[in-house]
C-alpha cells in the first residue's frame, strides 16, 4: 500500500512562501542607515589658513656692475660658483684709464714747473719792491715806482696761489683717475654664490651712460618668499603670523616660517612705472578688473640649499589651528555658513533622522570643529533623505 504524499507537498509549498513573506516584510520595515548617504563624526585636526602663491628669492644679494668703461679682458668666476669677499671677479682692459692717469700726472708736473718759475719771479718782484722802499726813504725814487713794484709783487703772489690751486685740482683729478683705474679690477663685495652672470669676455662696457650689470652674488640662506596675497585675504595676514609653504620639487615637505613684513602698497604694473600722478592704490587697478595683490615677505632657513631662487611656493598663512577635536564635514551643515550654530541631520541606526543644532568653531574649506551638539561616532546625513526618516 502506498504512503500519502500530502505532507511533502505541504512542506514544499511552505518553503516557497518563505522568500515571498520575507520580501514583503522587508518592504514594510523602515529604511536602515546603510541606505542613506552619511558621514561619521570623528576627531581630527583643523587649520584655518589663507593661501597664496609666492616666489623664492635670496634675502641678501648684490648686483655687481662696472664703473669703468672698456672691454672685458677676463672673467674669473662662473655661474653657481662660491666666492669670498674681496675675491677678484672681472678684469677690464685698463689701457684708456692708464693713459688718462699718465696725462694727469704730466699735467701736475707741468703745473709744478710753472709754480717754481712763478716763485722765482715773485722773489725778484719782492727784491725790487724792497729796493724801491729803501730808495723812497732817501727820496731817491718816485712814488709811482714804489707802487708799481708793490703791484708786481702782489701779482706774482697771486699767480703762485693760482698755480697752487690748479695743482690741488689736478691732484684731485689724479685721484679720480687712479680710482677709475682701480675700477678695471672688480672684486666681490660680499661672500656668496654667483647666481647670475650677464657678461662675457670680450664684451665692451660703457659706464658713462649707465652702470652695466655683470653678475649677481647672493647668499642662499636665508631665503625670502615673496608671496602675493589677494585684496580679499590681506586683512587676515599680519606680521609675526605663522606660515608654511611647499614647492613643486620638495614633494610633501613643508618649510615653516613667520610673516616678516606686509608691504602696504601693491606693485605698480610695468606699463605704469614711468607714468606720474595718481596714488599707488589707484594705479594698481585697470579697467579690466585685475585682482589687486599685496606682497607679503617670509624668511626661511636654507642651510641645506634645497631651495633655489625663482622657485614657486604654495604659501599657507595659518590664522587659527586646533588639534584632536570633533569634526564634521561642511557638506553636512545646513544654513548659509555665516552662523556658528548651524543645523545638522543625525541619522539613527534604524534610519530615523533628527535635526539638531550644533555649535561650531574653527573651519577650513572641507570640515569644521564641533564644539557642542554632537558626540564622536554620530552619523550625519550629507545627501537627500529619499523620503525616509522621522
Amino acid at each position: 500500500m502506498k504512503r500519502p504524499r500530502k505532507p511533502r507537498r505541504a512542506l514544499l509549498a511552505t518553503l516557497c512562501l518563505i522568500p515571498v513573506v520575507a520580501c514583503a516584510a522587508w518592504q514594510l520595515m523602515p529604511a536602515g542607515r546603510d541606505q542613506l548617504a552619511t558621514v561619521q563624526v570623528s576627531r581630527g585636526d583643523i587649520e584655518s589658513s589663507v593661501t597664496a602663491l609666492g616666489t623664492l628669492q635670496p634675502r641678501r644679494y648684490v648686483d655687481v656692475g662696472a664703473q669703468a668703461s672698456g672691454q672685458i679682458r677676463k672673467i674669473h668666476v662662473e655661474a653657481g660658483q662660491q666666492v669670498e669677499e674681496g675675491q677678484l671677479l672681472v678684469e677690464i682692459d685698463p689701457s684708456t684709464q692708464k693713459a688718462r692717469l699718465d696725462a694727469s700726472r704730466f699735467a701736475i708736473d707741468n703745473l709744478k714747473a710753472q709754480l717754481q718759475e712763478q716763485r722765482a719771479l715773485h722773489d725778484l718782484a719782492q727784491q725790487k719792491y724792497q729796493r724801491q722802499q729803501h730808495l723812497a726813504k732817501g727820496g731817491a725814487t718816485r712814488e709811482e715806482d714804489v707802487q708799481s713794484a708793490e703791484a708786481e709783487r702782489r701779482t706774482t703772489q697771486a699767480r703762485i696761489d693760482m698755480f697752487q690751486a690748479q695743482i690741488r685740482q689736478a691732484q684731485a683729478s689724479l685721484r679720480s683717475d687712479e680710482a677709475e683705474l682701480g675700477y678695471t679690477r672688480i672684486y666681490a663685495p660680499m661672500a656668496g654664490t654667483v647666481v647670475a652672470l650677464d657678461a662675457r669676455e670680450g664684451q665692451t662696457l660703457n659706464a658713462q651712460q649707465q652702470t652695466p650689470l655683470i653678475m649677481r652674488i647672493a647668499r642662499l640662506s636665508p631665503m625670502t618668499v615673496w608671496a602675493e596675497v589677494s585684496e580679499a585675504d590681506i586683512g587676515h595676514v599680519t606680521p609675526g603670523m605663522s606660515a608654511y609653504f611647499t614647492t613643486l620639487s620638495g614633494g610633501a615637505r613643508r618649510w615653516s616660517s613667520t610673516v616678516r613684513q606686509v608691504l602696504p602698497v601693491p606693485p605698480k604694473p610695468l606699463e605704469q612705472q614711468n607714468q606720474g600722478g595718481g596714488s599707488p592704490a589707484s594705479t594698481s587697478k585697470s579697467g579690466s578688473g585685475r585682482v589687486v595683490l599685496y606682497t607679503v615677505l617670509l624668511d626661511v632657513d636654507n642651510s641645506d640649499h634645497n631651495l633655489m631662487a625663482e622657485m614657486t611656493a604654495q604659501v599657507f598663512f595659518v590664522a587659527s589651528e586646533v588639534r584632536n577635536v570633533l569634526t564634521a564635514p561642511i557638506a553636512a551643515l545646513q544654513g548659509d555658513g555665516s552662523s556658528d550654530r548651524p543645523t545638522v541631520r543625525v541619522v539613527a541606526r534604524n534610519g530615523d533622522i533628527e535635526s539638531r543644532q550644533v555649535h561650531t568653531g574653527v573651519s577650513d574649506r572641507q570640515k569644521t570643529q564641533i564644539l557642542e551638539g554632537l558626540v564622536e561616532g554620530d552619523y550625519l546625513l550629507i545627501g537627500p533623505a529619499n523620503g525616509s526618516g522621522g
